[in-house]
């Protein structure tokens, strides 16, 4: 990351601030995400809304013709044949296409979606929001995955209007992740595999959770923007993991997934531990006004590992474990 700023553009990319930040809060967080080169993290994405309800017209053990489902628009969408040929302008959503198997199939993605490493080679159609509509028709898809937010109801209009299977999918949860990727098994005609991709990652998060629940709770401030000061909230999946992984967040009150806070409040708050990516780390322990804090102080910020931690996706359960052994290290003996 370039500077403060960019530890939030992760986490915006990666769906974690709220559209309801308003046009300044976007523009900036754009601007960081422009000058980011640090971090392999994606699409801008934004607040908590209502998860995907998905079903089938019929009974199809793999998906394919006559599936219909609903979108995180509240669209029905109706695949008349399987996929062959799909742009994925989620990160998130990415990942889950290649854990499924259908990574050969992507003719599409954003800047940001780096992984898993083949993902590099898909062509790089430009930004997840507000995409080029124009470059992702001449990939010629029968399906398009869309981050379901409102800067994308154009888009997804448009696409529909060409022809093009288009399913917009908010991910900001971990419940909402399990939904995602059962769905989009559906789609590509692979449920079977869906299913052991979503159970793989319920069984690391619940070996997590039994690991931690002896383990005093550790109270955590996790920093992810400077100016202004925003955290996690209850709205984010990142607050679930850090009480996975034996944490409380002193921000679990506040509802939003990115609440705004000030220094002072954090003070007040007293965290034992400080969780930060890489420059934010970098600023909290060598900006005097943090030294507030008794955790700067005593030198329990930790560094996480962003590219990880960041998208609520096929690594949740790798991101349990990475928090796990920061909150409490030592303590912990588990393997993603």
């Amino acid at each position: 990351m370039a500077d403060g700023g960019a530890d939030c553009g992760a986490f915006r990319r990666l769906g974690h601030l709220p559209s309801g930040s308003g046009a300044r809060l976007r523009l900036l967080v754009l601007s960081a995400a422009r000058r980011s080169v640090a971090l392999p993290l994606v699409a801008s994405l934004v607040a908590l809304g209502s998860m995907v309800a998905a079903g089938c017209t019929r009974e199809s053990a793999g998906g394919g013709p006559g599936l219909a489902a609903v979108d995180d628009f509240g669209d029905t969408v109706v695949v008349g044949r399987t996929p062959r040929r799909i742009v994925s302008l989620n990160p998130a959503t990415t990942e889950m296409l290649f854990a499924l198997g259908a990574g050969a199939r992507l003719v599409g993605r954003t800047h940001w979606d780096v992984y898993p490493d083949s993902a590099r080679l898909v062509p790089d159609l430009g930004n997840g929001l507000q995409p080029n509509v124009e470059a992702v028709l001449a990939t010629r898809p029968d399906l398009v995955v869309l981050y379901a937010s409102e800067d994308n109801r154009a888009a997804a209009r448009r696409f529909r209007a060409a022809g093009v299977g288009t399913v917009a999918l908010k991910v900001d949860s971990i419940a909402e992740f399990r939904r995602a990727v059962l769905l989009l098994g559906q789609l590509v005609g692979d449920t079977a595999r869906a299913r052991t991709v979503a159970d793989s990652v319920a069984r690391t998060l619940a070996a997590v959770r039994a690991a931690t629940a002896g383990l005093p709770r550790v109270s955590v401030f996790w920093h992810v923007w400077d100016a202004p000061l925003l955290t996690i909230g209850a709205g984010s999946y990142l607050n679930e993991l850090v009480e996975i992984a034996g944490g409380r967040n002193v921000y679990r009150d506040l509802p939003s997934p990115s609440p705004q806070i000030t220094l002072e409040d954090v003070v007040r708050r007293d965290p034992d531990v400080i969780l930060a990516g890489p420059e934010g780390a970098r600023r909290i322990q060598t900006d005097p006004a943090w030294r507030s804090l008794a955790a700067v102080r005593a030198g329990r910020v930790r560094l996480v590992d962003t590219a990880i931690v960041g998208r609520p996706s096929v690594r949740l359960g790798e991101a349990a474990v990475s928090l796990a052994r920061l909150l409490h290290p030592g303590a912990v003996e588990l393997r993603p």
